[in-house]
């Protein structure tokens, strides 16, 4: 059983926007394909401006709802494309999900992941198949629950959530978008990986570092 505090989330924060920043120029890429090439431009400001924000904090005095209404609002100020809402929503029903607690059991950080997924989804209104980010997060969220269900650590928990978030990913270039910019492309988004479900991965796995 481990216990994830207030720093232990900021920790999460800091590893997401190392691995974005590093990751950006394969999103740009991924996103020039099928939309405005600026994916991972727009995750690595909004990731960066969460990090910087939370430097400033007194960690001492906050609990992890806080921290990450925190983390959402800066999110949304920083990033106006389609990701920033969404994240912005998962961040805010994740918090949501752990109010009241000074620290995450195991079972809250799983609660955090499922109720970020929906909030993506709720927020994007989209559904598995579409070729969205949602077909990385909703697999990750569900596998998490089904390995702490069977009694995994939350190391092990993270690992299946990050090896389902790989899979859905590498699933979206078999779909035809339906969703955002890329939607307008039809068969032609056809064979490339979206890249909103690229990123999701870099998140997760960041995440299962920070947390692990």
């Amino acid at each position: 059983m481990t216990a994830i505090d207030t720093a232990g989330l900021k920790t999460m924060f800091d590893e997401i926007a190392v691995a974005i920043e590093a990751d950006k120029d394969r999103l740009c890429q991924l996103d020039g394909v099928i939309g405005d090439a600026d994916h991972g431009i727009a995750m690595a400001l909004g990731f960066g401006a969460v990090r910087d924000v939370l430097a400033a904090l007194d960690l001492s005095a906050i609990e992890p709802t806080a921290l990450l209404n925190t983390a959402a609002k800066s999110f949304l100020n920083a990033v106006g494309a389609s990701s920033g809402p969404l994240y912005a929503t998962a961040f805010m029903r994740g918090a949501a999900a752990v109010k009241g607690k000074a620290a995450l059991a195991d079972a809250d950080v799983v609660a955090m992941l499922q109720a970020m997924a929906q909030g993506i989804r709720d927020r994007g209104k989209a559904e598995l198949g579409e070729k969205t980010m949602v077909d990385a997060w909703q697999p990750a969220a569900e596998a998490a629950a089904t390995a702490h269900a069977a009694g995994r650590t939350l190391a092990e928990s993270l690992d299946a959530a990050f090896a389902a978030a790989e899979r859905g990913a590498e699933a979206t270039k078999d779909m035809i978008a339906a969703k955002g910019r890329s939607s307008r492309l039809g068969e032609r988004s056809l064979g490339h990986m979206d890249p909103g479900a690229a990123s999701a991965v870099t998140v997760i796995g960041a995440m299962r570092k920070g947390l692990a």
